[in-house]
């Protein structure tokens, strides 16, 4: 849903799908990845969800430990759709080899609300319709 939503959001705004894709493989090859054509591409697709699955995999983990997460599932989903954001633009991206951009409030807001809607709520809803509350399991 994250990937398809920024085509959709940021496609009107002039980033084709292709040009996004190879923004992601910037993080591992700096400028390079947008004269890689389809190959740097479909590294960024990888990429991106490499991220999207290790970003679940943290909730489910922690999740097991916190039965919060489960019981209150949208609210704790918000919260980790906008804590996924950050983490992304705040830790990995300034420490990845991607072209440094100027902050934007219009494309920060942007962003958080579809990592609320696309990342942290499918996540945090998925995990309490398929995984049994801890809290309920036998010592």
């Amino acid at each position: 849903m994250d990937i398809t939503a920024a085509f959709v959001v940021y496609g009107p705004m002039g980033l084709r799908p292709m040009r996004s894709l190879q923004g992601i493989a910037a993080g591992l090859l700096g400028r390079r990845a947008f004269v890689g054509g389809s190959a740097t591409a479909l590294l960024g697709l990888l990429c991106h969800f490499v991220i999207a699955f290790s970003a679940a995999g943290v909730y489910i983990v922690v999740s097991r430990k916190l039965s919060f997460l489960l019981k209150r599932a949208v609210v704790s989903g918000v919260f980790y759709g906008v804590a996924v954001y950050f983490f992304m633009n705040r830790v990995v991206v300034p420490l990845s080899a991607a072209i440094k951009r100027p902050f934007s409030l219009k494309l920060m807001i942007i962003g958080v609300i579809i990592h609320i809607i696309c990342v942290g709520l499918p996540i945090s809803l998925i995990a309490r319709r398929y995984l049994p509350d801890p809290s309920q399991s036998n010592p």
